[in-house]
């Protein structure tokens, strides 16, 4: 539902999901298993989030909305712990789109790059397709 909206809505489709999931529902995390992104419409970092949140948790749904409240959510409390296998489909479109997003103090990497590398960090396997 948030992929036909440009970056601004995707942040605004993030806002809501963080005000509806603030407070996780008390239930153990899921650990195991293998989720797979649709990464079609990865073309900003926005789109990004909301795809992995649809992938691990179902549409609607929160798994950080930036790069510290993901690494948060990786920590589990949020439905979803590592290790699981992370199967990312169309990755080269989110690869080519953040290509120029640089979050990293050093300047190496781009946004999907330290995504995939903080996943892989974490017990997540990550197959890009």
């Amino acid at each position: 539902m948030w992929a036909p909206y440009d970056s601004q809505g995707r942040a605004a489709w993030l806002d809501l999901t963080t005000r509806a999931w603030r407070v996780p529902t008390p239930r153990p995390d899921r650990s195991g298993g293998e989720y797979h992104l649709d990464g079609r419409f990865v073309t900003d970092v926005p789109g990004l989030h909301c795809a992995i949140a649809e992938a691990l948790l179902g549409p609607g749904r929160y798994f950080g909305r930036e790069w510290n409240a993901f690494k948060d959510c990786l920590c589990g409390g949020f439905g979803v712990a590592p290790p699981f296998t992370l199967t990312w489909h169309d990755s080269e479109v989110a690869h080519r789109a953040l290509a120029d997003v640089v979050e990293d103090p050093e300047g190496q990497l781009s946004y999907f790059e330290e995504i995939v590398q903080l996943l892989e960090r974490r017990g997540v396997t990550v197959v890009l397709r």
